[in-house]
């Protein structure tokens, strides 16, 4: 199942676990996002362009940031005016959950959540100070140099 959605000026169609970037978004209660102007459901009756009124798309937020850097730059020939500015659209990535419509629900399986990363802590100095002593290679003995050598007498004309 997929639906066809409007947010931010831009249509996308969407199914159960898709992730989309759209135009910034408010953060909802608790991180989901709901989208309200739905002009297609798949399997549905509804004819495509009419806004579906029993349907409804949600989705979770899974980023926030900004886009790439887009130069913008203005020019006149021959009147000297040149402008340079740079603009860095926001963009919000959404994950969409769940797609109902006529007391049909189609869910997106559950991502498992990522467990925090345990620090292992070193018994005293001395496992430590081992273990450090067993990553570092051994270092090359370089041998003394003799004396300078001495430069070549110079030729006489």
């Amino acid at each position: 199942m997929y639906a066809v959605i409007r947010t931010g000026g831009k249509q996308y169609r969407v199914a159960p676990g898709d992730v989309i970037r759209v135009e910034n978004q408010a953060n909802g209660t608790d991180g989901r996002v709901e989208f309200g102007d739905i002009l297609a459901v798949s399997g549905g009756d509804g004819e495509i362009g009419k806004p579906q009124p029993d349907a409804h798309v949600v989705g979770e937020i899974v980023e926030q940031g900004r886009g790439k850097k887009i130069l913008v730059f203005h020019y006149k020939r021959k009147k000297q005016y040149k402008k340079l500015r740079g603009h860095r659209q926001g963009y919000t990535a959404v994950r969409i959950t769940e797609i109902a419509f006529n007391g049909q629900k189609f869910t997106a399986p559950d991502l498992p959540k990522k467990q925090p990363k345990v620090k292992k802590v070193a018994a005293e100095g001395g496992a430590h100070a081992e273990a450090k002593a067993a990553k570092a290679p051994a270092k090359k003995k370089v041998a003394k140099k003799s004396a300078a050598k001495k430069a070549p007498p110079k030729k006489k004309k």
